[in-house]
């Protein structure tokens, strides 16, 4: 069996949603996905791609992706990449394409002189977590995720006027 890591294609796109709505389920959080196509696509392939993504293949059909994005080390002064989504078809893992998607990242990163290459995972997730620490990850326990979405965004937002 062949396994190929490539650049998403805007063709991809519909398999790109297939994957998130995929792995969505999988973290049971399928309630939370609002991506469709056009916004997706505008975000992916338009005229300011927001993020990449890798496609997983083998035999010439996709069985995963990788999505990620560059963000910034402030202590390093240098660009690193964030991994946020890696799924890969149940009926095709063990095979190796989470590994293979995950090194062609780390490629990714050192060849644009990225310091580090980051992802979250849920606390659950044991056989993610398995295959990360493989490969020699390791847990940021001391840091926790914030988050601001929504209506307690908007509010933040408003505020910006009154201080500016």
């Amino acid at each position: 069996m062949t396994l190929t890591i490539r650049p998403a294609m805007p063709d991809d796109i519909d398999m790109i949603i297939s994957f998130i709505r995929a792995l969505a389920d999988y973290e049971k959080l399928s309630h939370a996905v609002k991506a469709d196509r056009a916004t997706l696509a505008h975000y992916l392939f338009g005229p300011r791609p927001m993020a990449e993504v890798l496609m997983a293949e083998s035999g010439g059909a996709a069985i995963g992706f990788a999505l990620f994005f560059h963000n910034f080390s402030t202590f390093e002064g240098r660009p690193g990449l964030y991994l946020e989504d890696l799924f890969v078809q149940p009926d095709s893992r063990g095979v190796g394409a989470g590994r293979a998607l995950l090194a062609r990242l780390a490629q990714i990163a050192l060849e644009r002189d990225c310091a580090r290459l980051e992802w979250s995972v849920l606390d659950w997730n044991a056989p993610a977590i398995a295959v990360y620490r493989a490969i020699g990850a390791q847990p940021m326990d001391e840091w926790t995720v914030q988050r601001l979405d929504g209506d307690a965004l908007r509010a933040l937002a408003a505020t910006a006027a009154i201080s500016v």
